[in-house]
């Protein structure tokens, strides 16, 4: 020890080297000849005794302590100078406050302030989802999971839609923080601002839609107005939140009359699907008769100009038959003559009779195929036979050639 502590139990030494007899403080102990109204200890000479005892405690005695004291000191101020460097992590945000009062926002990395007590300094996460459930209590803490219900809570659920209809929702806010500064000095409750902010916006919103739209087609427009009048709300305040999500998790009418209402849902459902029904077979049966009926019209619209071409061309035929009579008339009445017995007697079965024959059949249908007799009835048209025009008047008329 630096001290001498010579003195035994017996003498009461002296810590500091200088035993003295009685207590520690140079006075008889306590059963001597002071009591307890004669005065405490001397305390100039304990002072006396610490000074001797800190000059045998430093090198060199009293002569360098002052250099000494003076290295302390100043190693002391680098050791607070340095206490104000400090790290902020890529997922946070450094919050520096001085003398308890936000001063400004540091962003990731290694930063400085002014060490402790003039400036002190806090680190939130800022990347971190944050999960705020209303109208159920979730089982589990993990924020990115979907929310499982665990308890329901019916004060926050029930909900008055448009039609004047009770729905019961749950839903899920997801949000984290956008302004560390802002998240931490303008809202005393962030988790409870969030969550009156998400029920008052859900109730508005509900409340100007129908049940059947909020149970079906609907669900994705109300988050996304949720999700934008919570985040309005947020702005408003100067929360430094950001509404990242609003998810609807559950959306039926209340348990007591959940039945009936499936069974209306049902009766719905086969409306649906017979009006479906009924559609696609109007919009089959329609184009097949529009198809039919633009049909009839162009084959009216083709048979109508083939009757006037056939016209036309009959009327012209005419004319220049009658042009060509005109010219030379025996010519083309022989003409006519005979293009009309040729139209004549290949459209009907022919009998070639010469009655100046003697000792033979008086007539024989030839089917022209190998001389095969075939019935009068069913005998295709022979080749039209060759007449002799009826001759001019005064001139004999001859029979058929053959």
């Amino acid at each position: 020890m630096p001290w001498n502590n010579s003195g035994g139990s017996g003498q009461g030494g002296s810590p500091w080297g200088n035993p003295r007899p009685g207590g520690p403080w140079g006075q008889p102990p306590s059963g001597g000849g002071r009591g307890p109204g004669q005065g405490g200890p001397d305390l100039e000479e304990a002072i006396r005794q610490a000074q001797d005892a800190l000059r045998r405690i430093l090198p060199g005695g009293g002569r360098s302590s002052g250099k000494w004291i003076g290295l302390g000191a100043l190693a002391l101020v680098v050791v607070w100078a340095a206490s104000g460097i400090y790290r902020v992590e890529p997922d946070e945000q450094g919050v520096v406050m001085r003398f308890g009062a936000f001063n400004r926002v540091t962003q990731s990395g290694l930063n400085y302030r002014i060490p402790w007590p003039v400036e002190s300094v806090t680190t939130p996460r800022v990347t971190r989802i944050n999960r705020i459930d209303v109208g159920f209590r979730a089982a589990g803490d993990a924020p990115l999971a979907r929310p499982v219900p665990a308890r329901d809570v019916v004060e926050e659920s029930l909900m008055l839609t448009g039609d004047e209809n009770i729905i019961d929702i749950d839903f899920a806010v997801f949000w984290q923080i956008r302004d560390a500064g802002e998240y931490l000095f303008n809202t005393r409750n962030p988790d409870q601002t969030v969550k009156s902010a998400a029920e008052s916006v859900m109730r508005e919103v509900v409340g100007q839609t129908p049940i059947q739209p909020a149970l079906t087609e609907a669900r994705a427009d109300i988050e996304t107005r949720v999700r934008t009048g919570v985040q309005f709300i947020m702005d408003q305040y100067k929360s430094g939140i950001d509404v990242t999500q609003v998810q609807l998790l559950k959306v039926d009418p209340p348990n007591e009359v959940i039945d009936t209402f499936r069974d209306v849902q049902r009766a719905n459902a086969d409306r649906e699907r017979l009006r479906n029904e009924a559609e696609a077979y109007r919009n089959e049966i329609i184009p097949r008769a529009r198809g039919e009926g633009q049909r009839l019209v162009q084959e009216a619209e083709g048979y109508k100009e083939s009757q006037v071409a056939r016209a036309r061309g009959e009327a012209s035929r005419f004319t220049s038959i009658l042009s060509a009579y005109q010219v030379a008339k025996d010519v083309t009445m022989r003409r006519i003559y005979m293009e009309t017995m040729e139209d004549i007697l290949r459209r009907n079965p022919k009998l070639l009779v010469d009655d100046q024959l003697q000792g033979v059949v008086p007539y024989l249908p030839l089917d022209g195929r190998g001389g095969r007799v075939t019935p009068l009835d069913s005998a295709p048209p022979a080749p039209p036979a060759v007449l002799d025009p009826p001759a001019p008047a005064g001139r004999p008329q001859t029979g058929a050639s053959r």
